[in-house]
């Protein structure tokens, strides 16, 4: 490494974000302007481990060559280091702004002290790389004469696309919304991806000959339904990456109040009437001077309270079924795991500074929702739950006494995703897995249906967006070898 000792000399110092008084007054992205200088210092903390497990799948997904890339920052050449990222990852300014960096938990200086910024110093290297028009179309030389339809534009398809392009497969792109980018676009807000962002890389994809159809909703039955069947008459090979949809509810007492919302309800329609409106149109579901209860924790939450604050909402709560996480790891989550810890999220910031204290509520079990006499939700009742651990298996039991009745005009349920809307596989006959998802083994991505592959979300089950990018780059090296017998694909 460029400086053995680093690890030793410097404290992790990471980018911070916007001040939150200001960031509550837009829908701009929450960072800061990347300070090079730092980064350098931070990169050298990057130590000659050995055996570097942020790479490791436990740590990296898609196989980042973190301490490669740390090493050329720390020495000033930042081109180079770019060409490392991009020899693993498409997309690393999505990753770089929205994967919780699992390659920070098992780094292995974070096993006795502090992580280094692996994250700070990927965003800054690729902004880099978009500053300096680094990044910049690559048109393949041949083209193989083969055409291949990936249905989904998410992170999957997106880097299916990508790896199939450069294969030389003239690829087509079929996405239901309005607008490319799928769970990049419409359901990760802007504080934490700007969509100019996710619209630089598709414009990229574009100058490179992939083809995007928009309002496509293969396999569907409404309005922009597209048949499935004219997708395999003109593709030879298929790729499903529809993402894992299929929202978890809560079916208790007058779940059906208005005013109760899946969270990617919520979230989908204020980033659609920011992009056509700036929410001028009042085609959201707004939360202004409202009493919010968000049902469920994880980035889904966060991003839930994060929205409703800037909204203008009267107060925000957060409902978490399991006990708070510790500061420490627990036993049973050993490095380099991801650590189950507490942590406190931009958005969980943001409402203490708002509300004077943290919005997580823990150990909470919704009984029933409470409405008025024209079928609107004000309320909704709960019971405090006790967890035990007997021989390493979790039960839960109510705690008497503990009833409460919570006021609310607008409840937003983000407690996970059951698997993928199921008509897309249907129309074209795919298996599924006992969980409801698109059955094909993993490092395969094939079917039950010949020609027909599967990728991301909908194969694996609700996951990242690294993950995301990973199981699309694979599926493509195996479409490229179904098509060509055999694949130069990484």
């Amino acid at each position: 490494m460029g400086k053995p000792t680093g690890f030793k000399e410097y404290k992790r110092e990471p980018q911070q974000y916007r001040e939150i008084e200001v960031r509550l007054k837009d829908y701009g992205e929450l960072y800061t302007t990347v300070n090079e200088p730092v980064l350098k210092v931070q990169a050298s903390r990057c130590m000659d481990c050995g055996i570097p497990f942020c790479q490791s799948k436990d740590g990296c997904p898609v196989g980042n060559k973190c301490p490669e890339w740390n090493d050329l920052v720390y020495g000033d050449r930042w081109e180079e280091a770019l060409g490392r990222l991009h020899e693993t990852n498409n997309f690393p300014e999505f990753t770089g702004r929205v994967c919780p960096a699992p390659c920070e938990g098992s780094c292995v200086l974070g096993h006795v002290d502090k992580p280094v910024t692996i994250k700070n110093i990927e965003f800054a290297v690729a902004e880099r790389g978009f500053e300096e028009g680094w990044i910049k179309p690559e048109v393949p030389r041949n083209r193989t004469g083969k055409r291949v339809a990936v249905i989904g534009s998410g992170p999957a398809g997106l880097a299916a696309a990508a790896q199939l392009n450069k294969a030389g497969h003239k690829v087509t792109v079929y996405e239901r919304a309005d607008r490319v980018g799928g769970l990049l676009l419409y359901g990760i807000p802007n504080m934490k991806l700007g969509k100019d962002v996710v619209e630089r890389r598709v414009d990229l994809l574009r100058e490179e000959g992939i083809e995007f159809i928009t309002n496509a909703d293969v396999g569907g039955q409404g309005p922009n339904a597209y048949p499935m069947s004219k997708v395999r008459e003109e593709s030879d090979a298929v790729l499903l990456s529809t993402g894992a949809t299929n929202a978890r509810d809560l079916p208790i007492d007058n779940r059906s109040l208005k005013g109760i919302y899946f969270a990617m309800e919520f979230l989908r329609a204020n980033t659609k009437s920011l992009l056509d409106s700036n929410l001028a149109d009042g085609n959201y579901i707004s939360a202004k001077d409202k009493d919010v209860i968000v049902i469920g924790g994880g980035d889904t939450g966060t991003d839930c309270i994060g929205t409703s604050i800037r909204h203008g909402a009267k107060s925000v709560v957060n409902f978490e079924l399991l006990p708070q996480p510790g500061p420490e790891r627990p036993d049973d989550n050993p490095w380099p795991l991801w650590p189950k810890i507490f942590r406190v999220d931009y958005g969980h910031e943001e409402a203490e500074h708002q509300y004077g204290s943290d919005p997580r509520t823990y150990c909470v079990m919704s009984k029933g929702f409470i409405g008025d006499d024209n079928g609107n939700v004000t309320g909704i009742t709960t019971i405090n739950v006790e967890w035990t651990n007997v021989d390493g298996r979790w039960s839960m039991k109510e705690v008497e006494g503990t009833e409460k009745t919570w006021k609310a005009d607008l409840i937003l349920l983000s407690m996970g995703f059951l698997g993928p809307e199921q008509y897309a596989n249907e129309a074209c006959g795919v298996d599924t897995d006992e969980r409801s998802n698109y059955k094909a083994e993993y490092g395969e991505f094939n079917t039950n249906i010949e020609g027909v592959f599967a990728a991301g979300d909908c194969r694996r089950g609700q996951s990242l967006v690294v993950w995301a990018i990973n199981e699309g780059r694979e599926a493509a090296r195996e479409m490229d070898r179904y098509l060509m017998g055999d694949t130069l694909l990484p």
